[in-house]
């Protein structure tokens, strides 16, 4: 059950909000102030199911068998991530049988009071970036609420230290720092009062610290990579600055207690949502990051289409694009298809702001159709009658059964 915050290109923070003089991590923009809209994170939500099997991976295997030079098969980027999915549902699984109620460390230095202004700053941010899915999440309870605006603001921040104004000064040795910085706060020494919130979080819910660190690595891989030879290297990718989100955000939205999924099968479907958003990110904005000089597209499948970087470059528009765009695109209707039917399996509460998400971002992929698969000078776009359209919709859907029980109905 996951927010999937998604990117694309943003402008992110000022300079000094980034990195001191000192090296130390500042996010103080966020703390205190407003800014324009970013736009590399896009919030979105999260899972659909996979087959109720316990501990099996997904039959919709989209990624291919990495091979190395000596033709030898190695295990894929699904299979790798898979492994993390496993680790994060026996966490899970654990807790529920062991709940803890008020694990809040004892050594972290910010009175009761002091944390509620920092969950309210999370707020206010999460509603100004992403008012549709902070609506939704008023029918929540207010720990589940709280608990998702701190996990909504790291990943922000996170993700700002590359796709911001102050990009250019973003070292590796800056996100070590950055990195050091989430292995203090998730044992109870958060730097500031954005940190005290996460912190808080952590010690509430069952939330492990690897795919806070993964997305970390997709910040490095931003840094050292432009070009991505296959999809297996791309999906990866995608686990990283998105798939991630969903791992960290299953134990806060909550899984509904008549549901018959497994708790593996909820994560693989999270897990499903973010790859889906991130790919709709990546075929919206191919223009965008050509002119930063990034493709985030198969190299191989662009030669299998009769197409280069060079075309990529020039940003024309023909018979061949369309048909490479429409692949592209079925592939992640695939996983948008694979993720919505476990929507449902969520916490009744947790269901408007997924839906009401998963919706708005799929739209965007029919939106690139509409432009006649001109995603170089065109930017799909959801206007705001189709975005009010959706919320009495999703709403609706939020009431279904789980999508398990009417399985086991028919």
């Amino acid at each position: 059950m996951a927010i999937i915050l998604v990117r694309a290109a943003s402008p992110g923070l000022s300079a000094a909000d980034s990195i001191s003089h000192q090296g130390t991590l500042q996010c103080s923009t966020l703390l205190k102030t407003k800014r324009p809209a970013a736009r590399r994170w896009m919030p979105c939500s999260l899972l659909g199911l996979h087959p109720w099997e316990v501990g099996r991976p997904s039959p919709a295997v989209y990624s291919s068998l990495a091979v190395n030079p000596a033709g030898e098969a190695v295990v894929s980027s699904e299979q790798k991530v898979y492994d993390v999915v496993l680790k994060q549902a026996a966490l899970l699984k654990r807790q529920l049988r062991t709940p803890v109620l008020d694990a809040r460390p004892q050594d972290m230095d910010m009175p009761r009071n002091g944390l509620k202004e920092a969950y309210d700053r999370c707020g206010e941010i999460c509603e100004e970036y992403a008012k549709t899915f902070y609506l939704g999440t008023m029918l929540m309870t207010e720990e589940r609420r709280r608990a998702i605006w701190a996990i909504y603001v790291w990943c922000r921040r996170t993700d700002e230290l590359v796709d911001g104004p102050n990009a250019n000064y973003i070292t590796p040795t800056a996100l070590d720092r950055w990195e050091k910085r989430l292995e203090d706060l998730f044992t109870g020494r958060p730097y500031d009062m954005l940190d005290a919130a996460l912190s808080d979080t952590i010690s509430r819910f069952p939330i492990d610290i690897q795919p806070f660190r993964d997305m970390i690595e997709g910040m490095r891989s931003d840094l050292r990579k432009t070009r991505y030879n296959n999809f297996d290297e791309l999906y990866m990718y995608c686990y990283y600055v998105a798939g991630t989100v969903g791992l960290m955000s299953v134990p806060v939205m909550g899984i509904a207690p008549e549901s018959k999924a497994t708790t593996e099968s909820v994560y693989s479907a999270a897990l499903a949502l973010g790859i889906a958003n991130q790919l709709t990110n990546i075929l919206r904005d191919v223009g965008e990051d050509a002119r930063r000089g990034r493709i985030y597209l198969p190299q191989d499948e662009l030669a299998q289409a009769g197409l280069s970087d060079e075309d990529i470059f020039k940003g024309v528009v023909t018979n061949r694009w369309r048909n490479f765009m429409k692949r592209q695109i079925k592939r992640a209707r695939m996983f948008f298809e694979e993720a919505e039917r476990g929507v449902t399996e969520l916490s009744q509460a947790s269901r408007w702001p997924v839906w009401a998400s998963l919706l708005l971002y799929r739209q965007i992929l029919d939106e690139i159709e509409a432009n006649d698969y001109n995603n170089f000078t065109k930017r799909a776009y959801v206007g705001k009658g189709k975005k009010l359209l959706a919320l009495p919709v999703a709403y609706g859907k939020s009431l279904l059964l789980p999508c398990s029980l009417r399985n086991g109905q028919t």
